[in-house]
């Protein structure tokens, strides 16, 4: 639960993708708890019932409302610049500000076992370039408008810890990792253009985060086992609360000379500069 207060936000409108189960979800929900009213965009606004995942509400959108804030549900598909769009238009029309974006639609879903670089066939890059890359991309370009007008705004990208150490991934994932590994470098050089303007962009980056997703995959995706739980200094995997955390820090006044990072949330699997 976070320690800030409930006003830090306040009066500040935060749009989060993929935010219908699992990190989605825990940012939304912490974006809320800071004052934030939020969006909740998804391509299946149900999709936590497919891993069993429990809700204090019928959807994430209604579990906002019943913390005092505006929500919205949207569903779209943000991996075409038409869903992006949407997603914005919808936004600004209902609530009429875009302060803050965090880009976290994507996911590592392509066979793990066609997964190395040297493997990794066409349709999977493009998936993954789609849904990790071209989104974070598309959403990003299309709230700037907005956020220019206003003066200023935050964009955070969700990154993964297999983009900034292969050895972590023993090689495998390329296809994901490496779509990711755009996104970290679409954060630097978002920062770097829009530093001026009042516009700070950031990127975290995950390691073994124990959603309810992972839980269900873990054993058949080689995930979340004691020999790679042996590998984390901290010995624990991560939740989701943990990157929640990160995220109040960059989204609030504490990250305020912060920009073109991406910190790592791994208890301590990446050790070397990001």
């Amino acid at each position: 639960m976070s320690k800030a207060t409930t006003s830090t936000l306040q009066g500040q409108v935060a749009i989060v993708t993929g935010a219908a189960r699992g990190l989605g979800r825990a940012y939304a929900l912490r974006l809320a708890q800071l004052g934030a009213d939020v969006v909740v965009a998804d391509i299946d606004l149900a999709s936590a019932r497919e891993f069993g995942e429990s809700l204090t509400a019928p959807g994430v959108p209604e579990e906002i409302r019943a913390l005092g804030r505006r929500s919205l549900g949207v569903e779209g598909d943000l991996r075409r610049r038409a869903g992006a769009r949407a997603l914005v238009q919808r936004t600004l029309a209902e609530l009429g500000r875009i302060d803050i974006l965090v880009n976290n639609a994507g996911g590592a879903f392509t066979p793990v076992e066609r997964s190395l670089a040297s493997q990794m066939p066409d349709e999977d890059t493009d998936a993954m370039l789609d849904v990790n890359y071209r989104s974070a991309l598309f959403c990003s370009q299309e709230v700037l408008p907005t956020m220019r007008a206003q003066g200023g705004g935050v964009i955070v990208n969700i990154a993964t810890l297999a983009a900034l150490d292969p050895s972590r991934a023993a090689g495998r994932l390329a296809p994901y990792a490496i779509a990711k590994g755009a996104v970290t470098t679409l954060t630097r050089y978002l920062a770097q253009e829009l530093g001026p303007q009042g516009i700070r962009v950031n990127c975290i980056a995950p390691g073994s985060m124990m959603t309810e997703r992972i839980r269900k995959q873990a054993a058949e995706r080689g995930m979340q086992n004691e020999k790679e739980l042996k590998r984390i200094p901290l010995r624990r995997f991560g939740e989701v609360e943990d990157c929640a955390n990160v995220l109040e820090f960059l989204v609030t006044p504490l990250s305020g000379y912060v920009t073109g990072q991406c910190i790592s949330v791994c208890g301590g699997q990446v050790l070397t500069p990001s």
